[in-house]
């Protein structure tokens, strides 16, 4: 906690969630919503007289019948889109209008995340950096609700959105720094690769127990509400994250204190290799949403515009009215989840070719572009060469770079040495000493 409270102080969706189906209504919601909020400021008047529950936990009416709720009773979420798989608007009105030069910028920032996975991915496999996650396939879900941001909200990552701080301006050079573990790493070499932060771009530090971030975020969010600041924390998680109890602390947390927070669930299919059939029995994570009182949505994660406008609107409105949001994003990993698995053993080839071939956000922002007259065959020849070179110019000059001081791994616990530490320092350095041919002190920064 001590990260989150340095960083500047904190502030912070949701669409007309049509449920046919369901028979729950916006405007169901929102009276819900306001019974919920006038019940925190005042108990409501207790009437002994009239022949209807009193029970303060919830409204409702009484029933002569005995019935259990059906599990699906508000199954078959739809998923939001705006553009098909050929790049096609399907309803002009959710057009997000947006300009030649962002979309351009949205396609390049997506290719580059691909290609900068593609390098690091085998420089891991070549024993030249430790361990690597790659991001093929959810780059839309980066890309789309990292510009619907304001600069100045706080993201709490899992680890595999890298493309959010990409696209938030973070650099090659230390994209590359945090996985070689150099002198330049803004982590000084103590976490594993793909554990990025930036407080400069209000990126809290990634850590690698699931689901930690989200009790966390909610926290940060109630400080944001607190200080009036205009500003919105961002949540992500993957679907299989919201299966720990800290989803639940942090979900319950931020409903019941009213948090400008925005819950961003990339459900990609595999919780490592957990398919969902075997992580839950209802309608994925946006089911939950309404359980916790939060107005929720499910929409097409290849589809960059729909979460560049899920996005938004969640950000706009929990922000103005002080409430989560939940965005699920619907979404395939295809790459491996980590090179520490091989996710051949779970799945077959044609199910991740599928995708990779079929439903990938790039080819879909493509064909949008395309069909504008906005890119040709010559400009992806021309950018994919001009994006692999920039790629390898970093990696090369993270790797000849020296690795942080050792001194450093005993600096910032506390602002002044302990004695425990003091002495836990001495007894390295007399081990190094003895035994320096096992140590090559030259490769680190003095």
């Amino acid at each position: 906690m001590a990260a989150v409270r340095s960083m500047n102080k904190m502030y912070g969706v949701c669409f007309h969630v049509v449920r046919q189906t369901a028979g729950l209504k916006v405007s169901r919601l929102l009276q819900h919503r306001a019974f919920r909020v006038g019940a925190v400021q005042r108990q409501q008047p207790f009437d002994s007289t009239l022949e209807k529950p009193q029970f303060p936990g919830a409204s409702a009416d009484f029933v002569d019948q005995l019935d259990f709720i059906q599990p699906n009773v508000i199954s078959g979420i739809p998923v939001y889109r705006v553009m098909d798989r050929q790049g096609n608007i399907i309803n002009p009105s959710q057009d997000p209008q947006l300009s030649k030069e962002t979309v351009l910028n949205f396609y390049q920032k997506m290719t580059l995340l691909n290609t900068m996975d593609r390098i690091l991915y085998e420089s891991q496999r070549q024993g030249r950096i430790s361990f690597y996650m790659t991001n093929y396939g959810e780059e839309g879900t980066h890309i789309g609700s990292a510009a619907a941001l304001d600069p100045n909200d706080i993201v709490f990552g899992q680890y595999r959105e890298a493309g959010v701080l990409m696209y938030r301006g973070f650099p090659l050079d230390l994209f590359m720094a945090q996985c070689y573990a150099n002198a330049d790493d803004l982590g000084k070499g103590r976490q594993m690769p793909v554990h990025y932060g930036s407080k400069d771009l209000n990126f809290v530090t990634i850590s690698s127990p699931l689901a930690t971030q989200i009790p966390q975020a909610a926290g940060a969010a109630y400080a944001l509400k607190r200080e009036n600041m205009n500003r919105a924390v961002i949540c992500y998680f993957g679907e299989g994250a919201a299966s720990e109890g800290d989803a639940h602390a942090g979900f319950n947390f931020s409903a019941t204190l009213e948090c400008p927070l925005i819950f961003f669930c990339r459900n990609n299919g595999y919780a490592i290799s957990t398919p969902t059939n075997e992580q839950y029995r209802g309608d994925g994570i946006a089911a939950r949403g309404p359980g916790y009182g939060m107005l929720s949505i499910r929409v097409d994660g290849n589809d960059v515009f729909a979460v560049y406008n899920a996005t938004k609107e969640a950000r706009r409105r929990a922000v103005a009215e002080n409430q989560p949001f939940l965005i699920e994003a619907m979404t395939y990993r295809i790459g491996h989840h980590s090179t520490s698995d091989d996710s051949s053993a779970y799945r077959s080839v044609d199910e991740v070719n599928y995708w990779d071939k079929q439903d990938h956000p790039i080819s879909r922002l493509r064909h949008y572009m395309t069909t504008r007259g906005w890119w040709s065959e010559d400009d992806e020849r021309s950018w994919r060469k001009q994006s692999r070179k920039t790629v390898m110019e970093a990696f090369e000059r993270a790797e000849k770079r020296l690795k942080p001081n050792v001194e450093l791994m005993f600096t910032d616990v506390y602002q002044e040495m302990t004695p425990g530490l003091n002495k836990q320092r001495e007894s390295m350095w007399r081990h190094v000493q003895q035994y320096k041919e096992h140590y090559p002190l030259d490769l680190y920064d003095k």
